[in-house]
């Protein structure tokens, strides 16, 4: 687990999701976070956040196979949305 947030936010830093990935020495991750409101459609800070991610990790050798978000109704992938 990376972080907890309250009802409506988590704040999300590129940086520390990638350090911690390299404490690890993982080579690839897969981003999960849930929507209490249970609708798992990513949000425009979402997708930016993954995005950013991407690009920290990328150079690193670090993969981003996909990031899944769980709500009430289901689940969505980034990859399976073609977002990333």
């Amino acid at each position: 687990m990376q972080g907890r947030g309250t009802v409506d936010h988590t704040p999300v830093y590129p940086r520390e999701v990638v350090r911690r990935a390299l404490e690890l020495s993982a080579t690839a991750l897969i981003l999960v976070h849930n929507h209490p409101s249970g609708d798992p459609t990513p949000s425009q800070a979402d997708i930016k956040m993954t995005r950013d991610i991407v690009a920290v990790a990328g150079p690193l050798g670090i993969v981003v196979h996909d990031h899944i978000i769980v709500g009430r109704d289901g689940h969505a992938s980034f990859r399976g949305l073609k977002l990333i």
